[in-house]
């Protein structure tokens, strides 16, 4: 390089003065600040949209699902009304016994006829054929070979109904200890919470809401569940999810009536809620 040149010329000139130029360093060297600029402007331009997004999300409304298991306890399908049973017939009227002519017994005594009482006068025996002999007089209907009614031990007056027979093979809704999960009322909600798609209605485009779907089955003398039914359908897959889970679920304590496994049917309502975080 000239003496004349080498007071305006770049110091990478002078550095690479007689070498090869063109292998990379030097065109390296020669571009470092305009990449560096270029990397700096991108690296805040990343930082701009990271951030616009992240403020953009957090004031957007998401849909969010719960699970609401409602009527854990027994709920009875039909609850038919016991109607009220007729009152017992009165006791019939206490019937006196008819009262019988009774003609007192004089024994014979000899007096002065003068002497003799009217009622101590004894009676020939033709008027005796008809009466009784006893020790006074008195009135009534002739001795036909009446017998006096038994005199029966008094009761309460009530009169009990017959008593029917249970029938254990039918399918009861009201029982004296009702069907029961494993775990109890806890252990249910618990199976139906972790077992449940909660977002299932979201992934299926449901709105904002409460979505309750009604669902019976039986529960036999074993425990084991079967005829699993949905009473209603709310939509957005909310059917079809209750009764699968159900289904799906270990067998139960069986019901007991009189100290006896009856065959029951339960009735139990899940609810889906859908809201906005």
């Amino acid at each position: 390089m000239d003496q004349n040149k080498i007071l305006s010329a770049d110091i990478l000139d002078i550095i690479f003065e007689g070498k090869n130029k063109e292998y990379g360093a030097y065109e390296l060297r020669k571009t470092y600040n305009r990449r560096l600029k270029k990397a700096l402007l991108g690296t805040v331009v990343i930082c701009l949209l990271v951030f616009f997004a992240s403020f953009v999300a957090n004031n957007v409304k998401k849909k969010q699902a719960q699970i609401m298991v409602q009527d854990v306890s027994l709920e009875n399908m039909n609850t038919e009304e016991k109607k009220p049973e007729p009152p017992p017939p009165p006791p019939p009227p206490k019937q006196e016994p008819p009262k019988v002519e009774i003609t007192k017994f004089t024994p014979p005594k000899i007096v002065k006829d003068n002497e003799v009482k009217p009622e101590e006068e004894i009676k020939e025996v033709e008027k005796l054929e008809d009466t009784k002999i006893g020790t006074i007089n008195q009135e009534g209907i002739k001795d036909e070979g009446v017998v006096a009614p038994v005199v029966e031990s008094k009761g309460t007056g009530v009169v009990e109904a017959p008593k029917q027979e249970e029938d254990y093979d039918k399918v009861f809704t009201v029982v004296q200890i009702p069907a029961e999960f494993p775990g109890g009322q806890a252990g249910w909600q618990k199976y139906l919470e972790r077992n449940l798609n909660r977002d299932l209605p979201v992934e299926n485009g449901a709105p904002p809401g409460k979505y309750t779907v009604v669902v019976t089955f039986i529960v036999d003398k074993t425990g084991a569940i079967s005829d699993v039914q949905a009473e209603n359908d709310p939509g957005y897959g909310t059917k079809d999810e209750a009764v699968r889970v159900i289904k799906k679920g270990p067998s139960w304590k069986p019901a007991v009536q009189n100290g006896r496994n009856v065959i029951y049917r339960h009735r139990q309502s899940i609810t889906f809620v859908v809201s906005e975080e």
